[in-house]
């Protein structure tokens, strides 16, 4: 503690903190073993460990400067029996309490496997410093990570409560409230990380390697023995405390091989990225921008036919055109590019040569899925400046006016119709932890189209091809609820081919300004058929949004085509969508009854960096009990959405995986293609501020 705690001669400048790397497990720490060093804010990593009776797969997310996240999904001996391979699922939290100074070092506190079964669960406080080269750790360790019992744990001296850690390992899901720095004994741990000088070696200078040794807290080799319902008569204990280990690090990449337990050799790797600024394959530029010219017509009725034509040519779908005094008036709906100010960028290097000398102002109204979602007023000579690097996106966002959505522009030229869209793009479900086989996934290539009639009126649909896929192999559902989602098997199994996804019939209007309807009638989902109807107000220049829907549905046959099944329920929620003031974060709140006939509320917390990227998680209570529910306890994930654009494709598109334990029936919403929120967030002052730099790309 005193090398901890005594001033550092660092080689690196006091103020800057220092990088960490992954452990086996998950997360960042030594080894075993967590540190008190976190990743750049924002970090997404995700890897494996590997090695004789125990693999971990994780996914870490950096989720706040000071909150480290880590889903891992273990595959291990089974403990109950000490023979053959089951699946455990885990969540772990770290937070920072101080970061490091030139006196004292980085103080961290940590929860692992924080719900659920417990096997791998328990609870740390540790510190971590610098000298020099070496990253030094020390720690103090509850649970699975005292299991060597040093010595006495001294929260019982505060509360006789601590000495009690309960041992109830069930089915899992739910928080382990009576386990949390429980129990009778503490053990300590710690390590070393020394970053190696650069090597030169025949192939070039090797740098960014790290050796390791720690000694661990966590007495276990393996599961065998029943831990943690029996702390006594253990068997598969460690035959040494002292791991150690050989990791490379770059900008992207760990890999690292360690000889842990003093019997086995773990080879681990992981991948990370920067969602803020992740790798992107580069879009093609925007068309230069041209002059104003000299003899265009002020008459829209003249311009608009050959405007409509470069409209297309960009990538767009005109609506309509208006040309008064020095104001020009233009409508889009849907068109390849995801963000409003990307979508205005391109409508005035679209119109620049066409319009009239004198318009200095330009209009552009934004429509989706048949509803103006955004009206904003651009400057022209804004849009030049930037154009020839005399200017800059940011100018023309500071010069910008975002209005809220309105009805048709007057005396407009109307471009004709009806309008199509259509997509086609990837899909991936991934299904960690059921019972037949650690990972279930499905992956598929899905068509759709939509035709607008006008006035809000669409007819839509979509098909799926199966690709690939072990989804099909699931366990058979034994749940207690009506199986509204937990036959996904035989959805699977028998939707393989061309499954007809949806097929309706819909009208999305404006009631009133940032008011927004949706009445929708037909194959709605994948699983379920019927009406749903919803209202939206979302104010364009506030952080929150207040929603309603309502939705009468038979559940589909499996074969996803024109068949329905008897179950038949009503089902809705009110939903309040926050945007919160710190770290760009949004947060949903639902309240109402649930595909399987439960009552409950939802929660999901979400954060969106500026590349599109968004990483959340979500958890469901409702009035189905624990028991009702079944494996999991209740219904709870984490989600990533990505836009496709950062693969070089210009389109709106995005391709999202929702990761939850198990899939069961309780909790579960009716998935409609288009709700509001979904489709007019876009149309918001937070998004086009966060989207911004867009005007330029």
């Amino acid at each position: 503690m005193f090398l901890l705690l005594a001033p550092s001669a660092r080689a690196q400048d006091a103020g800057m903190p220092v990088e960490g790397t992954g452990s086996d497990w998950g997360g960042v720490g030594l080894i075993e073993m967590r540190n008190a060093r976190f990743r750049p804010d924002g970090t997404l990593e995700a890897g494996f460990g590997l090695r004789h009776q125990r693999n971990f797969w994780f996914l870490n997310f950096q989720a706040l400067p000071w909150l480290e996240t880590t889903f891992r999904l273990s595959e291990r001996l089974n403990g109950t029996t000490g023979e053959g391979m089951v699946s455990d699922r885990s969540f772990d939290i770290k937070i920072r309490l101080w970061e490091e100074n030139d006196w004292r070092p980085a103080l961290a506190v940590g929860i692992q496997d924080i719900a659920g079964t417990g096997i791998y669960g328990g609870e740390y406080l540790v510190a971590s410093k610098r000298f020099w080269d070496f990253d030094v750790t020390l720690g103090i360790g509850w649970g699975r990570l005292g299991t060597y019992a040093d010595t006495e744990n001294p929260l019982v001296d505060t509360w006789s409560g601590f000495a009690d850690r309960q041992r109830n390992v069930g089915q899992g899901g739910t928080p382990r409230w009576g386990t949390y720095f429980h129990g009778q004994d503490i053990a300590f741990f710690g390590g070393v990380e020394w970053t190696v000088p650069p090597i030169d070696t025949p192939w070039g200078v090797l740098d960014g390697l790290r050796a390791k040794i720690e000694f661990s807290g966590d007495q276990l080799r393996d599961e065998r023995g029943g831990y943690p319902a029996r702390t006594t008569n253990l068997r598969g204990l460690s035959d040494s405390r002292v791991n150690a280990g050989l990791q490379w690090s770059n900008d992207w990449l760990d890999v690292g091989v360690q000889y842990v337990n003093g019997t086995d050799v773990l080879l681990r790797a992981s991948v990370r990225m920067n969602p803020d600024d992740p790798p992107r394959i580069p879009l093609p530029a925007p068309p230069a921008m041209a002059g104003r010219p000299e003899d265009a017509s002020p008459e829209a009725l003249l311009v608009a036919p050959r405007l409509f034509d470069a409209l297309r040519a960009a990538g767009l779908s005109p609506r309509a055109v208006a040309i008064e005094g020095e104001e020009a008036r233009i409508a889009v709906g849907d068109g390849r590019y995801r963000t409003l100010a990307q979508v205005v960028g391109r409508v005035v290097r679209a119109a620049q040569p066409l319009l009239p000398r004198q318009v200095e102002r330009v209009v552009v109204a934004w429509s989706l899925a048949g509803v103006e979602i955004a009206r904003i007023m651009v400057l022209r000579s804004a849009m030049e400046s930037a154009a020839r690097g005399q200017g800059s996106a940011e100018e023309v966002f500071a010069t910008a006016i975002l209005m809220a959505p309105g009805e048709g522009f007057e005396d407009a030229v109307q471009a004709p119709g009806p309008f199509f869209d259509w997509r086609i793009e990837p899909g991936l479900r991934l299904v960690l932890g059921d019972p037949s086989r650690s990972v279930l996934w499905q992956a598929a290539v899905a068509a759709g189209a939509r035709v607008e009639l006008g006035a809000g009126f669409s007819i839509a649909g979509g098909v799926a091809q199966v690709v690939a896929q072990n989804l099909s192999g699931a366990a058979s559902s034994d749940s207690l609820l009506p199986h509204v989602r937990s036959d996904y098997a035989l959805y699977a199994e028998e939707g393989r081919n061309l499954a007809v996804t949806s097929l309706y019939a819909e009208r999305i209007w404006s009631v009133a300004p940032d008011v927004f309807a949706r009445a929708t009638a037909g194959y709605l989902e994948p699983m379920f058929a019927g009406v749903s109807g919803e209202i939206l107000w979302r104010p364009h220049d506030q952080p929150f949004g207040i929603g309603l829907d309502i939705n009468y549905v038979a559940q589909r046959d499996y074969d996803q085509r024109f068949g329905v099944q008897d179950y038949r329920v009503t089902t809705g929620q009110v939903s309040l969508y926050l945007d919160l003031p710190w770290w760009n974060l949004t947060t949903t709140l639902r309240g109402g009854r649930y595909l399987a006939g439960d009552w409950g509320g939802t929660i999901e917390v979400a954060r969106r960096f500026d590349s599109g990227i968004e990483v959340g998680a979500f958890a469901t209570m409702t009035s189905a009990s624990y028991s009702q529910f079944g494996e999991g306890s209740f219904d709870k994930g984490i989600f990533i959405r990505v836009p496709l654009d950062l693969f070089g494709v210009q389109t709106r598109s995005t391709m999202g995986a929702v990761i939850r334990p198990v899939q069961r029936d309780g909790g579960q919403r009716l998935a409609v293609e288009n709700p509001l929120w979904e489709v007019t967030r876009q149309g918001r002052e937070e998004a086009l501020q966060r989207g911004a730099a867009w005007f330029t790309r």
